[in-house]
């Protein structure tokens, strides 16, 4: 039975290795193709083009596609198995089914605790140069704040609001903050038209402001042209694009999801999605595997293209289905954790029927 279970490693492993590293080179290669106009008019350097971003590159798409091909590459060695009659053979010799599953599961296992771990160490430490590069070299328009109508807590007590804020410039319009006492009662406002980040001095600069202090029943109203503060809050924030969370790694992501959920940041959600969406991914391989092993392992007319068809379709609306709950908990207010568990939970009850419904 050792012979049988090294072989299925073997087996697996090889043909998920060697289809992701095909797919990763024809990415490579299109890549290249589509931003090498990019390259040479931004002049970038060669070891940035190599080290900075290819070799960047490559973990963070093959740990993207790796559930797909994980599935395809099952569908593809156990569907020639079937058609070899090996898989009859197996079973006829007394070797159950459920025994057979075994290498699958252990393969299955490896790939995901990978994945887990690139997920959350190795790539967002890789993303980071690479999306670096990105925003230097390859993406012509610079980030753009089109958010509105912001409010953070800026300390347990200090509330701040900007009705918007252009990450160009620096410039936020309508700004007003509010401290209060432990009562909850306004002990000090202050407002301004503009707000804008002093580079030199790094503090921000109020622009005709308008300021309370109340003090009981004593209230100390002044107005200015210009007012220096210091706030806890950095033009860095207002600069993040959807995909800089994909550069935080797990420790980071956790102290980023509290450090938002205290300022009642908006963001919070993008971040419950892509730490949830890294717990539900390693498992998706295991699913995905038992899906393909209940479809392959049965001995049909159409051979592997059979098999690889209804593999690609089932692959594919597993990935789509995933998209989609993820829209609907950045945009719809579905929970991030069942959004991200949703397809594993409906797929998983999909691979429970066609495992009990293969060949035994």
């Amino acid at each position: 039975m050792k012979k049988l279970d090294l072989y299925i490693i073997r087996k697996f492993l090889g043909t998920f290795f060697f289809s992701i590293a095909l797919i990763i080179s024809i990415s490579i290669v299109f890549d290249f193709s589509e931003n090498v106009d990019e390259f040479i008019e931004k002049n970038a350097p060669t070891e940035a083009v190599i080290f900075d971003y290819y070799m960047n590159f490559i973990p963070y798409f093959a740990n993207l596609f790796s559930p797909l091909f994980i599935f395809i590459s099952v569908i593809f060695f156990t569907s020639k198995m079937a058609s070899n009659t090996e898989i009859v053979a197996v079973l006829a010799s007394g070797i159950s089914f459920k025994r057979l599953l075994f290498p699958y599961l252990l393969c299955a296992i490896l790939l995901g605790i990978l994945s887990f771990y690139l997920n959350n160490f190795l790539i967002p430490t890789s993303n980071k140069a690479r999306l670096d590069f990105r925003n230097t070299y390859i993406d012509d328009n610079p980030f753009k704040n089109s958010e509105r109508n912001m409010h953070l807590q800026l300390s347990p007590n200090n509330y701040a609001y900007l009705e918007s804020y252009s990450s160009l410039t620096d410039v936020g319009v309508k700004f007003s903050l509010e401290q209060f006492d432990e009562e909850g009662k306004l002990r000090y406002k202050l407002q301004g038209d503009f707000i804008k980040w002093d580079t030199t001095k790094n503090l921000w600069n109020i622009q005709n402001y308008y300021e309370r202090e109340i003090n009981g029943m004593e209230e100390k109203i002044r107005r200015g042209l210009n007012k220096d503060t210091v706030l806890n809050m950095k033009p860095a924030e207002f600069r993040r694009r959807d995909a800089d969370v994909e550069s935080l790694d797990y420790y980071e992501l956790e102290r980023e999801i509290e450090k938002e959920k205290f300022k009642g940041s908006k963001m919070v959600v993008f971040y419950e999605v892509e730490k949830h969406k890294r717990y539900a991914f390693p498992f998706a391989s295991i699913i995905l595997t038992f899906i393909g092993v209940a479809i392959a392992s049965r001995k049909v007319r159409g051979g592997i293209g059979l098999h690889l068809g209804l593999g690609l379709a089932i692959s594919f609306s597993f990935i789509l289905f995933m998209k989609v709950t993820q829209t609907f908990a950045t945009n719809g207010g579905l929970n991030p954790m069942l959004a991200m568990w949703i397809p594993n939970i409906l797929f998983g009850f999909l691979a429970f029927y066609l495992l009990k419904k293969a060949p035994k």
